[in-house]
């Protein structure tokens, strides 16, 4: 069995330390055995973390991944089932993003074309979408 010193999974995870203690103690990561004072981590801690940063890449909370690895011991829906659960419910929040984001690029581009010469009239113009030099 190969264990790992905190600082090589940190450099092999490509994250800090105080990261890895984190999830630690908010149980992200099962507690490190412990000699001589130093955490040691057996090499499937890597492949944990690996997932940890993807999902949170993918814009899964903390809490969301908890609730994942937690679901794992005391739930009965399978693992490819809870993330099924998760990922479309992510999905629908990067859905109603997208759509703000396609808004706000749309209201910022009408204000690309605004010519009112105070910011009241601005923002009435973006809104109603007045026409160009218009005031």
């Amino acid at each position: 069995m190969v264990v790992f010193t905190i600082g090589e999974v940190a450099r092999q995870a490509g994250i800090r330390a105080s990261a890895i203690r984190y999830y630690e103690s908010i149980h992200l990561l099962p507690p490190a055995r412990r000699s001589g004072g130093r955490r040691l981590y057996e090499s499937d801690v890597i492949e944990r973390l690996a997932f940890i940063q993807t999902a949170r890449q993918l814009g899964f909370s903390l809490n969301e991944i908890q609730r994942l690895f937690d679901d794992q011991v005391t739930e009965k829906i399978s693992l490819p089932e809870r993330w099924r659960l998760l990922a479309n419910q992510k999905l629908g929040e990067v859905k109603l993003l997208i759509k703000q984001a396609e808004t706000m690029q749309h209201l910022l581009e009408r204000g690309l074309d605004c010519r009112c010469e105070d910011l009241e009239g601005c923002i009435d113009c973006i809104l109603s979408n007045c026409q160009p030099g218009q005031v």
